[in-house]
C-alpha cells in the first residue's frame, strides 16, 4: 500500500493487524429491513433480475454503507448464481426461497455445463466495477461465493431441505456423481472469485452455510477439501487475494478447518463458545463474528450486553465485528444504529 492510499480497516484486520476500533459489516446488510431496499426490489421485479441488473445491484450494495457507514460493502448477489451459470434452472419464489430443478441422478449432473458461462456472470463483474468507483476510499468491497457443499445441497434437493438429506444421500450412494458435481462447483467457484477480484473486490468470503450438518469425515471431505482447493487455486492466479472462510456450525471441527484451509480470517456463528474459538484459531488468522441475529433483533440492554461480551472475548486480536449470520428482515433500523454506537463508544471509553 502506498503512502497516499487510504487505510481500509477491514483489510488491516485481514492482514493480521489489531485495530483500536474493529471494522464492522453484516451479512445481508442490504435487505428487506431497509425501506430503500424494498423500494429498489419493487423496481427490479424478481430477485435474480435485481442481481443481474448492475446499476440496481450496485445501488443495493451501497445502500447500507451510505446509511450506516459500515467498513465494508458486501456485493449484492446470491450463492446460486453459480448453478445458474452452469445451466441449472434457478428461480426465487416470493416468501418461499430458491427453487431449482433437482439433480436427481447422474444424468442430471451430466446435463450441467462443464464450465461456468461467464457471459451469465458478466453483470456481476460490472456491478463490482460500479460499486468500486462509488465507495468511500476507506470502505472495502467484499465479494463471495457459496462453498461447494452448501451450493450442492440446493442443487441436489432443488431447495433447502431438512438436514440436507438429499445431498448427503447422493454423496454416500453415488460418490462418483457427487464428486463430479463438486469438481464443477469448485472449478466454477475459483473462476467466479478470480473474476470478482479482477473486477475490483478487496476480499472474498466463502459461505458454507450447511457445514454444521456434516459428520466429521464428511466435514473433512466435503467442506474442508474443496474450500482448501478454492483458496489455493484462487491464490495461484491472484496471490494477494484476501479470503474469509465461513464454515457455519463447524463447532469442534473449527481447528481442523483453520489448520487445513488457508484463509486470512474465519467467521464464527453464534453457537460457538468464544473462548474455545479464541483458543483454537492461531493469531495469524483473524476472527470475524459473532453477534446472534436474534440479539440484534431484540435490541436494548440485551444487545448491549452481547456486544460487550464479544468485544471482551476477542479484544487484543485481529478481529472483525460481524453478524453471525444474515440480518433478520424484521430487525429495526434503530437496533443497527445502536449496535454501531455501542461498538465504537465501548472501544473509545
Amino acid at each position: 500500500m502506498s503512502e497516499t492510499e487510504p487505510v481500509k480497516p477491514l483489510l488491516e484486520a485481514l492482514g493480521g493487524n489489531i485495530r483500536p476500533v474493529p471494522p464492522v459489516w453484516l451479512m445481508r446488510q442490504a435487505g428487506r429491513y431497509l425501506p430503500e431496499y424494498r423500494a429498489l426490489r419493487e423496481r427490479a421485479g424478481g430477485f435474480l433480475d435485481l442481481c443481474f441488473r448492475p446499476e440496481l445491484a450496485a445501488e443495493a450494495t451501497l445502500q447500507p454503507v451510505h446509511r450506516f457507514g459500515f467498513d465494508a460493502a458486501i456485493l449484492f448477489s446470491d450463492i446460486l448464481v453459480i448453478p445458474h451459470a452452469l445451466g441449472q434452472r434457478v428461480e426465487f419464489e416470493s416468501g418461499e426461497g430458491p427453487r431449482l430443478d433437482p439433480l436427481a441422478d447422474a444424468a442430471a449432473v451430466e446435463r450441467l455445463r462443464a464450465e461456468i458461462d461467464h457471459s451469465v456472470l458478466a453483470p456481476v463483474y460490472e456491478t463490482v466495477r460500479l460499486v468500486k468507483r462509488a465507495l468511500p476510499p476507506a470502505v472495502a468491497l467484499i465479494g463471495f461465493c457459496g462453498a461447494p457443499w452448501t451450493v450442492a445441497t440446493y442443487m441436489v434437493a432443488g431447495r433447502a431441505a431438512e438436514g440436507q438429506v438429499p445431498a448427503r444421500r447422493l454423496a454416500l450412494r453415488e460418490p462418483a456423481t457427487y464428486g463430479k458435481l463438486v469438481d464443477r462447483l469448485t472449478a466454477g467457484s475459483v473462476e467466479y472469485l478470480v473474476g470478482q477480484i479482477r473486477a475490483g473486490v478487496d476480499a472474498v468470503q466463502i459461505f458454507d452455510t450447511w457445514a454444521g450438518v456434516l459428520r466429521p469425515r464428511e466435514f473433512d471431505e466435503w467442506c474442508i477439501a474443496p474450500v482448501r482447493r478454492i483458496c489455493q487455486e484462487v491464490r495461484a492466479q491472484c496471490p494477494e487475494a484476501r479470503i474469509i472462510g465461513f464454515p457455519r456450525g463447524a463447532g469442534t471441527a473449527l481447528s481442523r478447518y483453520v489448520d487445513h484451509v488457508p484463509v486470512d480470517a474465519v467467521s464464527l456463528d453464534w453457537t460457538i463458545d468464544r473462548a474455545f474459538a479464541r483458543g483454537q484459531v492461531p493469531d495469524s488468522v483473524a476472527l470475524q463474528g459473532n453477534l446472534d441475529p436474534v440479539a440484534l433483533l431484540a435490541g436494548g440492554p440485551a444487545l448491549d450486553r452481547e456486544i460487550d461480551y464479544i468485544l471482551h472475548a476477542f479484544g487484543g486480536l485481529p478481529f472483525i465485528f460481524y453478524l453471525a449470520h444474515g440480518i433478520l428482515p424484521e430487525t429495526p433500523i434503530g437496533h443497527v444504529e445502536r449496535m454501531l454506537r455501542q461498538i465504537r463508544q465501548a472501544v473509545q471509553t
